[in-house]
């Protein structure tokens, strides 16, 4: 069980977002003065396998992206709007591994043609299955298009077994407190913890040392997790040294 330190960009600026604000009436918990202070720091601390997210396409989001990547080669994972188009470009900067959200569906369904083109293309060890999980009467589904789009597919074992042909790990989030720090979805992390096969970055809802700890019991010490709005260098109350002690 390690940290992985994520790093979401929007409107050319490392910020921290309310996940369901990102398209409506939107939340910014943390903005960063300087875009490479907290990738500087991650940096020294030798965390690697973090996440760059990409929150939108706009031109000075894509070239911060960029730089960090340039910056830490083989450092950092790259994500959002990520494609069969643009995937080289992105390992040519530096990136680590590929990570792939909506483009994995068609439909609201699993697109098995594009998993077997992505495997083909960037292979299995270079690719990281982005699954947003969104609860309904339940059940927790994948949430694409920025989370505004709720497909037919069930986060379930038997589900990500399939899927864990065609990529390296998951990274989950959990959309329905992303951002909001009040805590893990722990029906959600009940449902990872049955799954063994790649290794699961669960995001979303971390407030404090008690939810990194309930992480580590439910998961076994097998599943990695990420802290966003509750970190202290992005504004929040927890401390990076506090983490790492964990």
């Amino acid at each position: 069980m390690k940290f992985r330190p994520a790093l979401d960009i929007h409107d050319g600026k490392i910020k921290q977002i309310v996940g369901s604000t990102l398209e409506k009436n939107l939340r910014e918990n943390f903005v960063a003065t300087d875009n490479f202070a907290a990738a500087e720091i991650f940096f020294e601390k030798k965390l690697r396998g973090g996440h760059v997210i990409l929150l939108d396409q706009k031109k000075n989001s894509r070239i911060l992206a960029e730089k960090i990547l340039r910056k830490f080669p083989n450092f950092w994972q790259i994500g959002g709007g990520v494609n069969l188009e643009n995937g080289k470009f992105w390992l040519d900067c530096g990136a680590e591994k590929l990570i792939f959200s909506s483009i994995l569906f068609s439909e609201k369904k699993i697109n098995f043609p594009i998993l077997e083109k992505l495997k083909k293309n960037f292979g299995a060890k270079k690719i990281v299955f982005d699954l947003s999980a969104r609860q309904k009467n339940g059940e927790f589904f994948v949430a694409i298009d920025r989370w505004q789009t709720l497909t037919n597919f069930k986060i379930s074992v038997e589900n990500l077994k399939i899927l864990a042909n065609f990529c390296d790990e998951f990274l989950v989030h959990a959309v329905d407190v992303e951002g909001k720090k009040c805590g893990i979805d722990k029906k959600l992390l009940a449902i990872l913890k049955n799954f063994s096969d790649q290794k699961i970055v669960f995001a979303g809802g971390i407030a404090d040392k008690n939810d990194i700890e309930k992480i580590k019991i439910a998961g076994q010490k097998k599943i990695d997790f990420t802290v966003g709005s509750a970190l202290e260098i992005f504004g929040g109350n927890l401390s990076l040294e506090k983490i790492l002690k964990n």
